[in-house]
């Protein structure tokens, strides 16, 4: 007689089973989603401030591309620019720069800093930290604070520039600014130093194949 009872509460325990898996279906359900793709107006973005020999920003946007254009120099040279270009945040959390990389021909004759003066060379600014040295370098991660989700400035303690679009004899588009004097604290951007060491013997070509990669994670 015990053994039948059991036999029956297997086979409730069973059926309250099936009942719940029925009662849990649903009908199609249907979420839209939205993104934009801009070369100029992202959420960690970057602008034009150096010019280079030809007239032209450094940073040019190329097809929807971000290209630096650094000129044509010969052998046994060194060309700096202070800014060749700023890294801004829009995002609404500070955000940490903690690697960055040089790939392709060349890349050993670059040298990368990030600094608040963009009118100085980081000899004489002491806010200078070096990022890549021809070859990888470790550096302590280098904080940009939140910022406004508006492409059309940046800002920190010494006050807010704007940065409007500019065209470049032609070709599309690229956000730029010249009055930015030295960046106070709780910035939102940095501006880059860059140099190329040209070694002597160095012999001719375009070297336009390389990238910069630039890491950021949220602090």
């Amino acid at each position: 007689m015990n053994g039948t009872r059991k036999k029956l509460l297997l086979v409730a325990v069973a059926m309250v089973a099936v009942s719940a898996v029925v009662a849990t279906q649903y009908a199609r359900a249907t979420i839209g989603y939205e993104y934009g793709v801009s070369a100029t107006d992202g959420a960690i973005r970057f602008i034009a401030r150096d010019k280079a020999p030809d007239g032209n920003y450094v940073l040019q946007n190329d097809s929807y591309t971000l290209k630096l254009k650094l000129g044509t120099f010969t052998p046994g040279t060194n060309k700096t620019y202070t800014a060749a270009f700023g890294i801004v945040n829009e995002e609404s959390f500070n955000i940490n720069l903690t690697n960055v990389t040089v790939d392709g021909a060349g890349a050993s004759n670059v040298k990368i800093w990030l600094h608040k003066d963009p009118n100085a060379t980081i000899d004489t600014d002491s806010t200078a930290v070096l990022v890549w040295n021809g070859a990888d370098v470790s550096f302590t991660p280098v904080t940009f604070d939140a910022g406004d989700n508006s492409a059309t400035d940046a800002s920190s303690d010494a006050g807010t520039i704007n940065t409007p679009v500019a065209s470049n004899s032609g070709v599309t588009n690229v956000r730029y600014n010249t009055t930015s004097g030295t960046i106070g604290d709780n910035n939102d951007y940095w501006w880059v130093q860059i140099s190329i060491d040209i070694p002597a013997g160095t012999a001719n070509g375009i070297y336009n194949d390389g990238s910069i990669y630039f890491e950021f994670s949220s602090v």
